[in-house]
């Protein structure tokens, strides 16, 4: 005797269309979800080979539902976004080397170690033997 085998329906199950967690702010800087965390921070971690749990513990304002729409928005649009990230790092070069040409920091890193040794040899000296 054979006895027959009862199924039941699936629950109803939809696909959404869940928006990419980006956004641009008002100085035209791409940022993750509702935080100011940049897009290229999260994809310049990502390609040094950091997880997306990794990032989320680097950066804990971030869901990590967003760093992975993130990545999955990086890897399907790649030669969009790489783009954007290369001209982020371009333009930030740029503007250090602006910064730079107007406030001159030849020395600076040699006249605050010498200042730091005059304070710690004065310090030596006024110490009680």
């Amino acid at each position: 005797m054979v006895s027959s085998i009862q199924t039941t329906s699936p629950p109803p199950f939809n696909i959404e269309d869940d928006p990419v967690p980006l956004r641009i702010d008002e100085s035209g800087a791409v940022r993750v979800g509702n935080t100011r965390v940049l897009l290229e921070i999260v994809i310049q971690s990502f390609d040094m080979g950091q997880t997306p749990e990794e990032i989320v513990e680097s950066f804990s304002t971030l869901d990590l539902a967003d760093v992975y729409a993130v990545i999955a928005y990086y890897l399907r649009h790649h030669e969009m976004v790489s783009a954007y990230v290369q001209w982020c790092e371009e333009e930030g070069e740029r503007i250090r080397q602006q910064f730079e040409a107007i406030s001159p920091s030849a020395g600076l890193k040699e006249r605050l170690l010498a200042r730091r040794a005059a304070r710690e040899a004065g310090a030596a000296d006024a110490a009680p033997d």
